[in-house]
C-alpha cells in the first residue's frame, strides 16, 4: 500500500516538474516572464529606438560572426519561430536582419553561417552599416539567453521517423529490377 502511495506521488511530482519547466529552448523563468511577447520583429525593425530596453524572443539563421572588444557580434537573418520556438527553415519568411551582441567570448568558429538559433535579447538600438553597396539599418540586441539548434532537431526531422519508397526497372543486356523501402530516424 505504501509503495503504491509513493508511486502515485512520484507521478504527480514528475507531472508538476514537467509542467513547470520553462520553455523548449530552456529560457530561465526570470527572463521568460520579462519577454514582451506582443512585440514583433517588424516593430523592432521599424523603430528600434522606441523599444530600447525591452526583451524579445527571436530567432534566425547566422550569416556571420565576429569578435569585438565588448563581445561577439552575430549578423542574423530573422526567421519566424514555431510553437516550439524553432526558427523556420524557409528563408523567404524572413523580415530582415539584425546584429546580436553576446557580451563575452563566443568563438566565431562555432557560430557558423547557416546555424539556426533562438534567443532572448534586449533591444539596444540601431546601427547603419553597408550591406553590399547600400546602407542597411540593423536593429541591435544584446543577448541574454542563446539556444543553437543542431541540424538533426529541425523541422521535418523533429517529428519522428521518416519514410521513403523507391524503386525502378531497367533494360540493358537483360532485365534488371529494383525496389525497396527506406526508413530513417
Amino acid at each position: 500500500m505504501r509503495s503504491k502511495f509513493l508511486k502515485v506521488w512520484a507521478v504527480i511530482l514528475s507531472l508538476i516538474a514537467t509542467g513547470c519547466s520553462s520553455s523548449p529552448v530552456g529560457i530561465p523563468e526570470t527572463l521568460d516572464s520579462q519577454i514582451d511577447r506582443k512585440l514583433t520583429f517588424t516593430d523592432v525593425l521599424t523603430s528600434p529606438e522606441t523599444y530600447k530596453g525591452r526583451l524579445v524572443l527571436l530567432g534566425g539563421e547566422i550569416l556571420k560572426a565576429k569578435r569585438l572588444k565588448e563581445g561577439t557580434q552575430v549578423e542574423l537573418l530573422q526567421l519566424p519561430l514555431n510553437e516550439n520556438q524553432e526558427p523556420t527553415t524557409d528563408l523567404t519568411q524572413s523580415q530582415g536582419r539584425m546584429l546580436v551582441l553576446h557580451q563575452g567570448f563566443l568563438d566565431p568558429a562555432i557560430l557558423t553561417p547557416g546555424l539556426l538559433v533562438t534567443f532572448v535579447g534586449e533591444i539596444s538600438g540601431v546601427i547603419i552599416e553597408k550591406m553590399d553597396e547600400v546602407d542597411y539599418r540593423y536593429p541591435t540586441l544584446t543577448v541574454m539567453h542563446w539556444y543553437a539548434w543542431s541540424p538533426g532537431t529541425l523541422d521535418d526531422s523533429r517529428g519522428g521517423p521518416s519514410f521513403g519508397v523507391y524503386g525502378g526497372t531497367g533494360i540493358g543486356g537483360g532485365v534488371r529490377g529494383g525496389g525497396g523501402f527506406g526508413m530513417g530516424f
